[in-house]
């Protein structure tokens, strides 16, 4: 009889949950597949007929997906090194520094909170032909550049802007990892007159590989993932030039109605994601585990 009460309590408290993650996750994903097999329109939805393959077909063939496939790419190569690296160096100058530690996680974290639709619009403002960045570089003998108004640099733009809105979060995760590491470790190193890079090299990111690993999947799907940015600040132009994949699978389905269409495209894009992620894991993994920390710390 308790062991029933216990059962009832706890599919009271998971019954919810569960009810929830089945219509707002479980239930569109299997929509989403059985509509990439239909040309279902959202304006005609009484039309809609099996087509099997020939939507997965079609956006092979489609120059606007092949190209938002490539700006998306594009960004993911910029923005992945470029925001785990820089929210490492954050945490560890953070970690050096002997006051104010805690106004400096606030300062950095702030972008992280903020709206990025208010970010994307107060950083339009700092890249126009006006900005202050522009008056920056003109007081360093540079010419103003376009920024988000060029084809070519429209892409890295966005790219950097968006590194330095979430490097904050990156940078706390950094931050806790960074003091949990035994202090006996370093202690031990500079008695062996170990060098600052050695002892980063040796300790530090053996010590912090598996929130690398962490972090550098989580900032590619954020990567992936890219909509707001673009939307805000260019329109996904000029040219097309910052046209990503999640772009052309909103366009599709909310503004060309084209739900059958849009679903193909989430399909082959989470398909894709889920392939990277697993090949990120894989190529990562650490392979000793632990074993490499301790025969680094018995070297010392």
């Amino acid at each position: 009889m308790r062991k029933r009460m216990e059962s009832i309590m706890g599919m009271a408290f998971f019954g919810p949950a569960l009810i929830l993650l089945t219509l707002f996750l479980f239930l569109p994903m299997i929509l989403t597949l059985i509509f990439s097999f239909t040309d279902f329109l959202a304006l005609n939805p009484g039309l809609t007929h099996f087509v099997g393959l020939d939507n997965y077909f079609q956006i092979l063939k489609d120059d606007d997906f092949r190209q938002a496939f490539g700006n998306t790419l594009k960004f993911v190569i910029i923005i992945v090194p470029l925001q785990s690296i820089g929210a490492l160096v954050l945490a560890l100058l953070i970690n050096k520094v002997a006051y104010c530690k805690t106004y400096f996680k606030v300062a950095f974290f702030i972008p992280v909170v903020m709206s990025l639709a208010v970010v994307s619009t107060l950083w339009v403002q700092i890249y126009s032909p006006e900005g202050i960045l522009n008056s920056i570089l003109a007081h360093v003998g540079i010419h103003a550049q376009p920024f988000i108004n060029s084809a070519s640099q429209a892409l890295p733009s966005i790219a950097i802007m968006s590194a330095w809105q979430g490097m904050g979060y990156q940078m706390l995760i950094f931050l806790g990892g960074l003091q949990q590491i035994n202090p006996a470790l370093y202690e031990a190193a500079e008695m062996d007159h170990a060098s600052n890079w050695q002892k980063f090299k040796d300790i530090t990111l053996p010590e912090l590989k598996p929130l690398c690993i962490f972090v550098f999947i989580t900032v590619t799907i954020g990567a992936f993932r890219m909509l707001v940015q673009p939307m805000v600040m260019t329109g996904g132009g000029p040219s097309h030039s910052t046209y990503t994949m999640v772009y052309d699978i909103y366009e599709t389905g909310t503004v060309n109605w084209e739900i059958g269409l849009a679903s193909t495209m989430a399909i082959v894009f989470a398909f894709f994601v889920m392939v990277l992620t697993v090949i990120q894991t894989i190529v990562t993994k650490d392979k000793e585990g632990t074993k490499y920390v301790n025969k680094k710390a018995k070297a010392f």
